[in-house]
């Protein structure tokens, strides 16, 4: 499964992202979690203590400067097709069978790669979605930045977190279209912070044509994280453990639509 999660702001986009991972990683699945939202946050999600941050790849100076070949982060010359095939293993954090890593950001408006780092970046991904086996879920912000057109035509989907909000489910749209542009058609969209049934009929009346294929309930809890670190071991909230369910439910109608 390569799995994007995008949605307004504030939505549940970085819960959902770590209910995937860690739903895909209980099974005995090898997963890579990619934070490509600037404002990273996945790792909280997934435990990682705040007093341990990730570097983003975009921030490895050294790293960028040797993959690539270039002298200054934004002129000169570099390579368009850097190694990048060893990054996951040397540079992501492991969570149990979870390869935590965070892109920072890349130059907007997918017109091409301008930058070193954004060059090491697409590689990166494209590695990740085309390359190589194993689960793949990213986090990304509202946009589609990270995408190039051939990483997005070979994700098995784009995932739109929208709640009962108008709001969100005009931001969906928007990133459908977007989508679209570079192939990445297969756009869905899941519910989160739903207390009642009558809600998700709005939200489908909302979203026209972007199938809604499942969500979350409304549960606080949740904005603590999905897993937590005991003994050295890495175990479900129960905020988690209330909502597998639905994550069970999501994974199986998305595979189902593929």
């Amino acid at each position: 499964m390569k799995i994007a999660v995008s949605g307004k702001g504030g939505v549940g986009k970085t819960t959902l992202s770590g209910m995937l991972a860690c739903y895909l990683a209980w099974q005995g699945r090898e997963v890579v979690a990619l934070d490509a939202d600037p404002d990273a946050n996945l790792a909280s999600a997934l435990g990682v203590p705040a007093d341990e941050p990730i570097t983003p790849i975009s921030s490895m100076t050294d790293l960028i400067a040797e993959r690539t070949g270039s002298k200054d982060n934004y002129g000169g010359y570099f390579k368009l097709n850097p190694k990048v095939d060893d990054i996951p293993a040397r540079y992501a954090r492991r969570i149990g069978n979870i390869h935590l890593l965070a892109l920072g950001g890349v130059s907007r408006g997918g017109g091409g790669c301008i930058c070193p780092a954004t060059a090491l970046i697409k590689a990166l991904l494209a590695h990740l979605v085309l390359g190589r086996a194993g689960a793949v879920v990213m986090d990304m912000e509202a946009g589609i930045e990270h995408l190039g057109r051939a990483t997005a035509e070979s994700m098995d989907g784009l995932l739109v977190v929208v709640t009962p909000s108008p709001w969100s489910t005009q931001t969906a749209g928007r990133i459908r279209q977007l989508a679209g542009q570079i192939g990445l058609n297969r756009v869905f969209a899941v519910a989160n912070r739903i207390t009642e049934p009558a809600q998700l009929e709005a939200i489908r009346a909302q979203l026209g044509d972007v199938p809604l294929i499942g969500h979350l309930r409304d549960d606080p809890r949740l904005m603590m994280g999905v897993v937590e670190t005991a003994d050295g071991q890495i175990r479900p909230t129960d905020a988690y453990r209330a909502q597998s369910d639905n994550i069970g439910r999501i994974l199986a109608e998305l595979e189902g639509r593929l």
